[in-house]
């Protein structure tokens, strides 16, 4: 068994490189990527690059964080896409050779506070 800590980390390094070969190394063959705020999903190893590899704009990403036990793990990564920030949290599950079983992403969409917190929290 892998550790899904570091195929994560390869997961987003090889994402951000555009090395879609190694990217792909890095699922197994039949990988389930799921977006639940689209409903949408991708089913296979060449599906899911060819969903990565074939995303419009110009785009970067920078990982925050990664957390994960021996089977699973969650990653907060920034994503910069025509120069607009975006956050996205990912659940992984690992496969039992160490590669991504199963990936399920949210994307989290900016918005501003209500004027009423404004005494209550600082912005940054």
């Amino acid at each position: 068994m892998g550790d899904i800590s570091a195929t994560v980390e390869t997961f987003w390094a090889t994402a951000q490189a555009r090395d879609w070969r190694a990217f792909g190394a890095t699922l197994a063959d039949d990988v389930r990527y799921e977006l639940p705020q689209t409903r949408e999903r991708v089913a296979g190893r060449e599906g899911v690059v060819r969903f990565n590899a074939e995303h419009l704009g110009e785009w970067s990403l920078e990982v925050e964080r990664v957390v994960a036990d021996s089977t699973q793990a969650v990653s907060w990564v920034r994503f910069t896409v025509d120069e607009e920030e975006t956050t996205s949290i990912s659940f992984f599950t690992s496969a039992p050779d160490g590669r991504i079983q199963t990936i399920t992403d949210f994307w989290a969409a900016p918005y501003e506070p209500p004027l009423e917190r404004e005494q209550l929290a600082e912005r940054y």
